[in-house]
């Protein structure tokens, strides 16, 4: 048997809220308290990802290049090797 799904903390909030039917700042609070805190652990874990995720390509775009390099002077260097055969 399948366990049935788990409602996410979100909703839950947004649940408590519709219940009281009440909007006043005592019962909204803890809601946008939360949804801060959770923006901020996200910021927390996206800005040192984008960081080195544009590092991590800087990286690898400079080894293209370099690889790029060697290859056109290996593409050179048997081209010549072939003409002097010739």
């Amino acid at each position: 048997m399948r366990a049935p799904p788990q409602r996410s903390r979100r909703s839950t909030s947004f649940q408590s809220i519709a219940a009281s039917k009440n909007t006043s700042l005592a019962v909204v609070a803890p809601g946008i308290a939360e949804a801060l805190f959770a923006t901020a652990l996200g910021l927390v874990a996206a800005i040192p990802a984008t960081i080195f995720y544009n590092k991590f390509i800087s990286e690898v775009n400079r080894q293209a290049q370099r690889m790029e390099g060697f290859a056109d002077e290996f593409a050179a260097i048997l081209s010549r090797q072939i003409d002097e055969r010739t």
